[in-house]
C-alpha cells in the first residue's frame, strides 16, 4: 500500500480502495506472496492489514510498519482478528524500527511505489534481514511496451499528487538486484480497479545471499 502518512485524504480513500482491489483478485495476490513463509516477518507499510489474513500459521510474529495514524488503525484491528501474532508499529521503510538481521523475511505489497527513496528502503531490508533471508513483493511497476511505459512516464507526475505520492512508472526488479538482491519474479497484467487499464505487476521473492 502507499505510504501516505504525507497524504491524509488519500489514506482514507486507501481504505476503499483496498477492499475493492482484494475482490478483483488483489487477494489471490498476496495469498500467493506470502505462502510458505516462516519465522519472524517485518511487513514495510502494512497499510490497513490486507496482508493479515493471509500470512501462514508458520510465521511466528508479524512486525508490521505503517506510518499513517489512519491506516494504522485500521492494522490494529485487522491485527485483532489474524490468526498469527502481529505488532502494529509506527515508522517509515527508510527508517525501520528493527536491529540489524533480526527478521527471516520482509514483505513489501504495493508499496514501493509510494516510498521517497525506494534505494533506501530496500537497503533497509536488505540491513535488517538475516544473511539467507528473502523479501517477499507484489508491485506494479513500469511496462515493459516502449509506449505503455512512456504514457506512464507522462503521468506520473500529476499521478503521484493524486495518488497518495505513488509513482505508476517505477522499475522495482531493478532496484531489488540493484540492492542486492537474488530475484525469482513473475510478471503478469492486472486491472485492480474497473475504471483503470490493466497495467503490469510483479510478484516474487528476492533473497539475500547467505553470509552477507
Amino acid at each position: 500500500m502507499p505510504e501516505v502518512s504525507a497524504h491524509p485524504r488519500f489514506a482514507r480513500k486507501y481504505v476503499r480502495i483496498s477492499e475493492a482491489s482484494d475482490r478483483r483478485g488483489s487477494a489471490a495476490h498476496r495469498e500467493r506472496m506470502l505462502a510458505g513463509l516462516s519465522g519472524r516477518v517485518i511487513e514495510v507499510g502494512a497499510g490497513n492489514g490486507r496482508n493479515f489474513a493471509h500470512y501462514p500459521s508458520t510465521v511466528v510474529e508479524v512486525v508490521a510498519v505503517e506510518p499513517d495514524p489512519y491506516l494504522r488503525g485500521h492494522a490494529e484491528r485487522a491485527a485483532a482478528r489474524a490468526s498469527v501474532p502481529i505488532r502494529v508499529v509506527d515508522g517509515d521503510a527508510e527508517h525501520l524500527p528493527a536491529e540489524d538481521a533480526e527478521f527471516d523475511a520482509a514483505v513489501f505489497s504495493l508499496v514501493l511505489c509510494s516510498v521517497p527513496d525506494v534505494d533506501s528502503a530496500l537497503t533497509e531490508a536488505w540491513r535488517v534481514l538475516r544473511p539467507g533471508g528473502e523479501a517477499r513483493f507484489y508491485e506494479h511497476v513500469r511496462d515493459e511496451n516502449l509506449l505503455l511505459g512512456g504514457i506512464q512516464d507522462l503521468i506520473t507526475p500529476l499521478w503521484k499528487r493524486l495518488g497518495g505520492g505513488c509513482h505508476p512508472n517505477r522499475d522495482t526488479e531493478t532496484a531489488l538486484r540493484r540492492a542486492g538482491f537474488a530475484v525469482d519474479s513473475e510478471r503478469f497484467a492486472f486491472r485492480p480497479m474497473a475504471w483503470l487499464p490493466p497495467s503490469a505487476h510483479i510478484l516474487g521473492t528476492a533473497s539475500k545471499p547467505e553470509g552477507r
